[in-house]
């Protein structure tokens, strides 16, 4: 396998080669996938990344509901464009019981829940609503759960209505500000209810979302899907199975479409750098989570900074930083420091003009419509501080 070719191919098949400037968010994500959403800026880096997406157009978007934060694969929050939004509903269906199994060891029970998420849609009829709002509005229909339920993240009984809610399509979470980068949010009624005319069963759905997957970001394995969706290796293999797909080549154990493969044979590298600073929970990492494949010899040995010290980046699953990727290859890291309002990066190799204009574009985004660049809800600008002060130590030495 040419591994320079795959990381290319990759790199087109996401939109990250330009192919995508101009499109509107919902189709960048029918093309590339589901964005993750941790309360960060992953969602706009990646839709920045691919189409110049300005940020005030993804909030419109998200007003729209042209694409919508949902919870999804593996029960995981993610941005959705509104054609998947009840396949996506329904993949993060069974990853939704677990606080239920839980609030039952605390004695609640599944009639008490059918009772407040009839009073929360009740109260929802008069429009959307903050957490604290419905609360007052239900009265007594939720409760604490005291002591051992706080021990155990479980504090009231609200949160479980309201997460049945929206797994099952009837009331969607909206952002306060409208923005993504976030995390409070106030809670409406959905209608019409994304699931009313859904018909798929779960394994259909499983197979939809492994057809989806694999024009996203194929050829990839079979155990990269199994990350991917959440299931167990044997489902999997089956939600797989009616795609027929093929392999890249003979005996590799990385699977796409017979048509793709036709294109990916005739697809042919550039020996023209192509540069893209992304998310560290971008697409490109997270649909198959196998980091090392976008890693050259070279950089498979590069010393990261890591809460402990020091590892090769070779050695790790997930980032520590956001990255910089060349056709692919991941070349370098950065992190936006907002003291300054400047990325400060690195890189492997030397870098050339094209890449500080790319560094130079994505920092002005930052700074002019974002004013920060999270990756995570609690990435506070003082817990980054170590690892911009690393990051920088590193570029100066090389």
């Amino acid at each position: 396998m040419d591994d320079k070719k795959l990381r290319a191919w990759w790199f087109h098949r996401q939109g990250l080669d330009g192919s995508q400037i101009g499109r509107a968010p919902a189709e960048v994500l029918t093309k590339s996938g589901w964005a993750r959403s941790v309360a960060g800026s992953g969602p706009y880096l990646s839709l920045f990344a691919r189409a110049g997406v300005s940020r005030t157009a993804v909030d419109t978007a998200v007003a729209q509901l042209a694409i919508h934060e949902l919870p999804a694969a593996r029960g995981c929050t993610y941005i959705l464009p509104a054609a998947d939004f009840a396949l996506g509903l329904r993949v993060g269906e069974e990853f939704s019981t677990g606080e239920m199994a839980l609030a039952r060891r605390l004695g609640v029970t599944d009639a008490e829940i059918a009772k407040l998420s009839s009073a929360v849609v009740r109260a929802l009829r008069n429009g959307p609503l903050a957490p604290d709002e419905i609360r007052a509005a239900t009265g007594s229909a939720s409760r604490s759960l005291g002591t051992e339920g706080a021990k155990k993240g479980l504090t009231t009984t609200l949160p479980l209505a309201l997460g049945s809610l929206q797994t099952s399509g009837q009331i969607r979470r909206i952002p306060t500000n409208g923005r993504l980068d976030q995390q409070r949010y106030r809670y409406a009624l959905w209608e019409p209810n994304p699931m009313a005319k859904f018909r798929l069963s779960m394994t259909e759905s499983y197979t939809e979302l492994a057809r989806l997957y694999f024009r996203w970001i194929g050829p990839a394995t079979v155990y990269e899907f199994q990350w991917f969706s959440g299931l167990g290796i044997r489902a999997a293999k089956a939600a797989i199975e009616p795609l027929e797909l093929v392999p890249v080549e003979m005996r590799s154990d990385r699977l796409l479409f017979a048509e793709d493969r036709e294109l990916f044979a005739a697809f042919k590298t550039t020996g023209k750098p192509s540069y893209a600073l992304v998310s560290s929970m971008d697409s490109m990492f997270l649909l198959r989570r196998n980091l090392s494949d976008l890693l050259t010899p070279k950089a498979r040995k590069q010393n990261v900074d890591i809460d402990k010290g020091q590892r090769q980046i070779g050695s790790l699953s997930d980032l520590t930083s956001n990255a910089i990727l060349d056709r692919g290859a991941l070349v370098g890291l950065w992190e936006y420091d907002p003291a300054s309002g400047s990325i400060a990066w690195r890189t492997f190799a030397a870098p050339d003009k094209a890449l500080r204009e790319c560094v130079a574009r994505t920092e002005a985004y930052i700074r002019e419509q974002l004013g920060d660049a999270r990756s995570f809800s609690l990435d506070s600008t003082k817990s980054r501080a170590p690892r911009i002060a690393a990051i920088r130590n590193a570029q100066k030495s090389r």
